[in-house]
């Protein structure tokens, strides 16, 4: 029959020793914590790579699945998408105004109307497909992806957006108007 485990305050009862792994020999590793099943398995250099390349493939898989509906789904024809608050309460044109009709007509392969809905959001897919590839082969070669724009940069593309804004709204600027 086993002992009874003591109580507290009490001295530990004479027994068997709890099962302990051996010591490590000299210049071997220490034993894993655990039982062991069987040889764990070598790395291989797959799952690294998939790893490293599921962010911007599942970020191109939900680019392409929105164009793709944009693509389906005509904003030309009236009821399908909510209308711009800024456009339906002020009568002014965003920099994102005319952003679904630009999708819609790059996709179906109209640059020229891409371009008269949105110009700025057309110049963005370019740079967004540049990007794309950079981050794409950066993250195959395993080496980080840094986008490294000073504050210059950052107030210069929302001076360009402030322009391209004003300007759609002028009336010398009718043809950047969606």
């Amino acid at each position: 029959m086993p002992a009874a485990a003591p109580g507290p305050g009490e001295p530990p009862v004479p027994g068997p020793a709890p099962h302990t792994a051996p010591a490590p020999v000299h210049g071997t590793p220490a034993p894993a914590h655990g039982p062991v099943a069987g040889p764990v398995p070598a790395p291989t250099a797959v799952a690294p790579l998939v790893r490293r390349l599921a962010p911007p493939l599942a970020s191109m898989a939900g680019v392409a699945a929105a164009f793709a509906y944009v693509g389906t789904v005509d904003p030309n024809e009236p009821g399908h998408y909510p209308v711009c608050p800024l456009l339906r309460l002020t009568g002014i044109y965003c920099p994102g105004c005319g952003g679904l009709r630009s999708a819609h007509a790059f996709i179906t392969g109209d640059i020229g109307a891409a371009l008269g809905a949105n110009a700025v959001a057309t110049v963005g897919y370019g740079v967004f497909a540049v990007l794309w590839i950079v981050w794409l082969v950066r993250a195959a070669r395993n080496r980080p992806v840094r986008i490294g724009l000073g504050p210059v940069w950052w107030w210069g593309l929302g001076g360009i957006l402030l322009v391209y804004t004003v300007v759609r709204n002028l009336p010398f600027g009718a043809f950047l108007a969606p």
